[in-house]
């Protein structure tokens, strides 16, 4: 785990709510002179505890009104399938996230579609016809309560 300092901590949390803060703007809010903001931001990106910074896009309003969880079983895991089912899932742009998993299941899908067809045509079409898929199992979102979430930073205090 990496040693952070409370400047640190204040810092990331801080991004984690408006990665378009201004360093200057950065260094005022948690109490540091611009020039060593700069210098431990930097330290952070190259650290790579800072990944990136990308913008927070509406599904809705981008017409994706079908949220849901597929769970999936495969038939095997020694014959590669567990290697072609991953390869298959990055080229799914409608798998917004993917995770294996332990238990009755080896992958959680996180997809968004338009519709219910198009979950249909998503779920029977394509990803039931993946090579090893043994079974899926499907969970429609009814509401998103919170996220997608924030990184919780209280245990590096």
């Amino acid at each position: 785990m990496p040693q952070l300092d409370e400047f640190e901590i204040r810092m990331l949390d801080v991004l984690q709510r408006d990665g378009r803060k201004a360093v200057s703007e950065l260094a005022q809010e948690i109490g540091l002179s611009t020039t060593p903001c700069a210098r431990r931001f930097e330290a952070l990106q190259g650290a790579g505890i800072i990944k990136g910074f990308a913008a927070v896009l509406s599904r809705r309003a981008l017409g994706l009104t079908v949220e849901v969880f597929i769970q999936v079983r495969l038939v095997s895991h020694s014959d590669g399938s567990p290697e072609s089912f991953i390869a298959a899932v990055q080229r799914m742009d409608e798998v917004s996230s993917c995770w294996t998993m332990t238990g009755d299941h080896d992958f959680l899908l996180h997809v968004m579609v338009p519709s219910v067809d198009d979950l249909n045509a998503f779920v029977m079409h394509r990803l039931m016809r993946l090579p090893g898929v043994r079974d899926v199992h499907t969970q429609l979102v009814l509401q998103n309560i919170k996220g997608p979430g924030h990184v919780p930073l209280s245990h590096l205090r």
